[in-house]
């Protein structure tokens, strides 16, 4: 292919004549310093380039030398526990060759070369292989059973296959495809813009347990299914993005740090290495894989950050495992087409957003689903997309937040005056929003039992109650209220503070299984209905609300799952405690 010429360099983007033969999405290497290169938009034989470096320096007469080869991420053993920049360069390996800061043109294979890993075979010669099917497997970490499949576009008989030490670029099989015979490796190449291919998009049934109450119980994520996590500054979206990778009950975990400040990514990579998977007691990065494109890395390459990401998540759902990818945050994304967008002088959109931005969203969040995947087998895998977004001040009403409203069937909305009163999670329960709840009433009739739609129903109906009451409150006072209103707002209270408040830093209250959540929830509508049938049998609000008991309920979120009978317990004696207020009052009045 013809060497191009630079004609123009405004920041990211360069501008390139004599490339004939380019295609859209190409990658091309810039100048002598061969500094990586998308090719965004063709006029002819003028190609515009979005550099995924930093271009001071670049000056019109250098040349560009293209690849014929699209923007591609490598797939195979070794990506487990990676840390990837956003065109897939490994970091560790990056420190080790240039030192701490990244230097320009550097260049790392994706997967390392040079490691070999034990392939033990899943299928035998003469069996028939088509796209997808698992020829075998490597023993990646602990916890993750990497499988090798045969990639799209081959399919025959097997020749040959081995069982010994490879590495990813060394045969484990021979195929005798209509083309002839064919070697496969570990290794598989994949253009980030495309989606993997699969046989099949399945209905969504089953609930992405988080362990975070707010979540699992009042606005659940589907496995396969997509949610956005928008707020201002402050609101903690990345704490969020952080309790719901560590828990979530996903078989792996890739998680993108896309433009985010520096400090965040390194708390991610403090404690995921120390904090142990709840499933199998191994370290929680022995099933994430982290991609690492910070504020002050190049703002082009946050685009190429979440294609990457979602690529190597859509490897690993291939695989038929349930896979969850975090992206923090697409405002970032964002903002980096919108630089791209006015550098190539085109229409803005709102706000100088481009106007493809609802569409580039779109493709992203419709890579997630539960699917039906490739090969000859029923293997199902899922992926479920997490976005948080950052409003500028906040404001939900902008258009990134807006574009993607209109896609995920997730909305946590982040409140400040939340975050500000020290409640974590700082989810607004009046804003936000699950159109999964439906779909997944069925799993929680079977697993839970059918009582637990109806209490979640009759808990929301309570904070709903409470927040109509408060401007009561504020117009006439406390002393205003009834009994049955003021029992309202104490059991509402309740809600918010022993059960949607929870404590990422404690080691029991950081994560509740859905057993124990609806065990909570029970016992603080128990005391509900105690408390309204005492008042109205005349007993006043304020010797019951005095119960000791009450500390018992709001200390039960501290209640260790392997004692979870102890909840039967505080409803005991919430029981004896009121109806004993009951005798009492009637003794009195006798």
């Amino acid at each position: 292919m013809a060497t191009g010429r630079i004609t123009g360099v405004s920041g990211p983007l360069v501008v390139a004549e004599g490339m004939e033969g380019a295609r859209m999405f190409d990658v091309v290497r810039v100048s002598e310093r061969r500094l990586i290169g998308e090719v965004i938009e063709m006029r002819g034989d003028r190609a515009s380039i979005q550099v995924y470096e930093e271009t001071s320096g670049l000056g019109p007469g250098e040349p560009v030398y293209p690849t014929g080869e699209p923007l591609s991420v490598e797939l195979g053993p070794g990506l487990i526990e990676g840390i990837y920049d956003g065109i897939q360069r490994p970091l560790n390996v990056i420190a080790d060759t240039t030192g701490p800061r990244i230097s320009r043109g550097v260049d790392a294979a994706g997967v390392d070369r040079s490691r070999k890993w034990r392939f033990e075979p899943r299928v035998n010669v003469g069996d028939k292989v088509v796209p997808g099917d698992i020829i075998g497997v490597v023993q990646e970490t602990p916890i993750v059973e990497h499988r090798i499949m045969v990639p799209p576009g081959v399919s025959g008989t097997i020749k040959d296959i081995f069982i010994g030490d490879f590495t990813v670029e060394e045969p484990v099989a021979l195929v005798e495809t209509e083309s002839g015979i064919r070697g496969l490796t570990m290794l598989q190449k994949w253009p980030v813009r495309r989606g993997r291919p699969y046989r099949e998009k399945l209905p969504i049934f089953e609930p992405l347990v988080t362990g975070q109450r707010v979540i699992d119980t009042f606005f659940p994520l589907a496995k396969g299914g997509t949610a956005a996590v928008p707020g201002p500054f402050g609101s903690g979206k990345t704490v969020v993005q952080h309790q719901l990778a560590k828990w979530a009950d996903a078989d792996i975990i890739v998680y993108v740090g896309c433009g985010e400040r520096g400090n965040e990514m390194t708390d991610v990579l403090m404690e995921f290495p120390e904090l142990k998977d709840p499933r199998s007691g191994e370290p929680l990065m022995k099933r994430t894989v982290l991609v690492a494109n910070t504020s002050d890395m190049p703002v082009a390459a946050r685009e190429a950050s979440i294609y990457t990401g979602i690529t190597i998540a859509e490897y690993f759902r291939d695989m038929g495992y349930s896979v969850a990818l975090f992206a923090d945050s697409t405002s970032r994304w964002a903002e980096a087409l919108r630089e791209m967008s006015g550098r190539l002088e085109e229409m803005p959109g709102e706000e100088g957003y481009p106007a493809y931005l609802g569409s580039r969203l779109a493709e992203f969040y419709e890579r997630s689903g539960r699917v039906k995947c490739l090969g000859s087998g029923d293997r199902v895998g899922a992926l479920s997309i997490v976005g948080a977004v950052s409003p500028p001040g906040g404001d939900l009403s902008e258009p990134v937040t807006q574009a993607t409203l209109r896609i995920v069937k997730v909305f946590w909305g982040l409140d400040a005056s939340l975050a500000y009163r020290r409640h974590f999670p700082a989810i607004n329960w009046l804003i936000s929003y699950s159109l999964y709840t439906d779909r997944l009433k069925a799993f929680y009739d079977e697993n839970l039992g059918e009582e637990f739609t109806s209490l979640r129903a009759r808990a929301m109906r309570l904070l709903q109650q409470e927040a109509e009451l408060e401007e009561i409150v504020r117009l006439v006072g406390l002393d205003a209220l009834s009994q049955e209103d003021r029992l309202t707002m104490e059991t509402a209270r309740s809600i918010r503070e022993d059960f949607l408040h929870q404590n990422a830093f404690h080691e029991i209250d950081t994560y509740t299984s859905l057993k124990k959540q609806i065990l909570m929830l029970k016992l603080i509508l128990e005391f509900h209905n105690q408390a309204s049938a005492a008042i109205a049998g005349g007993v006043l609000l304020d010797s019951i609300l005095a119960l000791p008991v009450r500390e018992r309920i709001a200390r039960a979120k501290y209640i260790e799952e392997t004692s979870l009978e102890r909840f039967g317990d505080i409803v005991n004696e919430i029981r004896q405690a009121v109806n004993g207020l009951v005798r009492e009052g009637a003794e009195a009045g006798a």
